[in-house]
């Protein structure tokens, strides 16, 4: 048997870095992987706090929802290539309902005359039983709403999903973990890491951090035309991970895709939503950064070494999901001479018309939008200009839902009751949920992994 460090690496390449990702991006992984041999697997980052949300409104309308809507999209077209070659594939895109997405898969494989896959489903991260009620209570305090409470999840480690692979699992679904846990698993299975293996794990877990994002470390989201050029950037290729005994990487991109790896872009995706450098907070390990290096090994190459890791730390981070009424936006255009005025007439007509009922969010979209506020105070201290080309938006959130229809209601009506010109008017009303974030026991949560019986 060979030693840990005696190990050849594991290639992890990112099938999707967000929920709405381009689902033709893990076709060229996948084929790069298997003209590379070796070990290596697949993972699919889709879960965000926005996304999770989503996904547990949609499980309360319907039971059999909940889990990533690209699901299918995404992995079908790969599923039989990853089981032929043996790329285990990871996903978060279990969402709110792990097990309606391994359901999923099943039927995947069913439908291309596939032999059974073995799915495993990581459970534990879903705490809205009544019985973690008391734990959720003392981790949130007086923010703990129960009689708007809906659900809560807290976010896992890698240990589960490297335990699945062990176990024979040839696709591993899962809701919340820690995004780097991903890769991180895979990593953990393959080289035998322990729970103390720290150094290794802190690289691992950067590893999967250069992943996460998908197609933001090899050039997407990095482009800035005359400052920062990036070639072949409408066939961006998704990143690909060869992760050594010792937690080192070397970061490169799918084969015959456009795109860029080198430093810079390594670099940004390192630092990208990392609040100190030193302490890299996740639920397996502690990354230390400050002593990293990152230097380039090859065309479109990277390696990532130097990653320090701590022991893990005491608690888990969970998200709480209470009821968050209803949201209600509209947006209407106005062009040509006068348009902003136009506009901030328009902004007048439904202030007066809505008066105190509703407290109304104004974007001047061409005029000031992005650095708007919700109580319009940038907006109204900024002076009437003369832009040709005008999109107001309104939102309001509220409990009153009839209140947000009567206040849709009223942009429609600017139409032909508001000031001259005035256009392209759209309307949108939706369930909300609002969130609060607080660290809990580990002894409070009990995660685990189950095969999920052949359909």
């Amino acid at each position: 048997m060979l030693t840990k460090a005696a190990k050849p690496p594991i290639a992890v390449g990112c099938g999707a870095g967000f929920s709405g990702d381009r689902v033709d991006a893990p076709g060229p992984v996948v084929q790069t992987l298997i003209q590379r041999g070796g070990p290596c697997a697949l993972i699919f980052e889709t879960l965000a706090e926005r996304t999770l949300a989503s996904s547990h409104l949609a499980r309360r309308a319907d039971p059999e929802r909940g889990f990533e809507p690209l699901l299918e999209l995404a992995l079908g077209p790969v599923l039989a290539d990853c089981l032929a070659h043996g790329i285990s594939v990871i996903g978060n895109f279990g969402a709110a309902n792990p097990a309606g997405a391994a359901r999923c898969i099943q039927r995947l494989a069913q439908q291309r005359g596939l032999a059974p896959p073995r799915i495993a489903v990581v459970e534990g991260d879903d705490l809205s039983a009544p019985d973690a009620r008391d734990s959720l209570r003392d981790a949130i305090g007086d923010g703990f709403d129960a009689a708007g409470f809906v659900c809560a999840n807290v976010y896992l480690g890698a240990f589960e999903i490297a335990a699945a692979l062990k176990a024979g699992a040839q696709v591993v679904v899962t809701g919340r973990v820690a995004d780097p846990a991903l890769t991180l698993g895979p990593c953990i299975a393959h080289f035998g890491w322990e729970a103390d293996d720290w150094n290794a794990l802190a690289g691992g877990t950067m590893a999967g951090h250069l992943l996460e994002c998908g197609a933001q470390v090899s050039g997407g989201y990095f482009a800035d035309p005359g400052f920062k050029e990036v070639a072949g950037l409408e066939n961006v290729g998704f990143p690909i991970a060869e992760v050594q005994a010792d937690g080192s990487c070397v970061v490169g991109k799918a084969d015959a895709t456009g795109g860029l790896v080198d430093v810079r872009t390594v670099k940004e995706q390192l630092l990208y939503e990392i609040h100190d450098p030193g302490a890299y907070l996740t639920p397996d390990v502690v990354a230390d950064l400050r002593h990293a290096d990152v230097e380039p090994v090859g065309p479109n190459r990277v390696r990532l070494s130097g990653v320090v890791g701590h022991p893990r730390p005491q608690t888990l981070k969970v998200n709480a999901f209470f009821d968050g009424g209803w949201l209600g936006e509209a947006e209407i255009s106005y062009a040509g001479a006068g348009a902003e005025a136009r506009a901030r007439l328009a902004m007048q007509v439904l202030q007066a018309r809505m008066g105190p009922l509703l407290a109304l969010r104004f974007d001047l979209i061409g005029v000031s939008s992005i650095l708007g506020d919700d109580s319009n105070r940038r907006l109204a201290a900024a002076a009437s200009g003369d832009a040709r080309d005008v999109r107001l938006r309104v939102a309001a959130r509220s409990s009153d839902g009839p209140l947000v229809d009567r206040l849709l209601r009223e942009v429609t009506a600017l139409w032909t009751g508001g000031p001259a010109g005035g256009g392209g008017v759209r309307t949108a009303k939706r369930l909300r949920l609002s969130m609060r974030s607080a660290l809990i026991r580990r002894s409070a949560v009990r995660a685990s992994f189950r095969m999920l019986e052949a359909a």
